[in-house]
């Protein structure tokens, strides 16, 4: 039967000495395994400062290069054209389409959610509905075609501004869905290129 002592319980990493070595001696350091069952090499002294001068987290701020493996695999290096718009078309679904009501084949999204907060919700989607614009014409869509985009947001809107009226054009217009359609007929026509 063994006893265990307040410093067991508080630090159980910590190893017993063996049979003839002194309490003080040098003790054997367990291995840290992270959520994925990896084995998490580095230094344990310096307690979170230590760690934060090291790995992703640099003295000078954060590396967004490196970053990639300490966030679950999201990476926020450089992506190809191809996951830039990957992660833009899953925004405008998430935003338009990503539920259904139950018992219909309606399909809305966060967009329809959100717009039923009274003016704060439909300015947070079109803020939303821009920024997908935005990266657009940073992959290169040419003015026409950033030009109808901005188009499908400036009416969604408008008209979702417009109390219950204005949050069913959202779910039945989709202009997310719309622009993405758009941005897609537009790549398909280009030659295939890393950005």
């Amino acid at each position: 039967m063994s006893t265990n002592t307040p410093d067991d319980i508080l630090e159980p990493t910590r190893a017993k000495p063996r049979i003839g070595e002194k309490a003080g001696g040098p003790h054997k350091r367990s291995t840290t395994i992270d959520q994925d069952g990896n084995e998490v090499h580095g230094s344990r002294s310096g307690g979170f400062a230590g760690r934060m001068n090291s790995g992703p987290f640099g003295a000078s701020g954060l590396d967004f290069e490196n970053i990639s493996g300490a966030i679950g695999g999201i990476s926020f290096g450089a992506l190809t054209r191809e996951q830039r718009f990957a992660r833009l078309d899953a925004l405008a679904k998430l935003l338009d389409v990503a539920f259904v009501l139950p018992g219909t084949n309606i399909r809305y999204g966060i967009d329809g959610l959100v717009g039923l907060i009274p003016v704060v919700g439909d300015l947070l989607t079109t803020a939303i509905s821009l920024w997908i614009v935005r990266e657009a014409r940073s992959l290169g869509a040419p003015r026409h075609v950033v030009a109808r985009m901005l188009g499908n947001v400036a009416l969604d809107g408008v008209v979702g501004l417009v109390p219950f009226v204005g949050d069913a054009f959202d779910v039945m217009f989709r202009a997310n869905i719309r622009n993405m359609r758009l941005l897609r007929k537009w790549m398909e026509k280009q030659p295939r290129q890393d950005v």
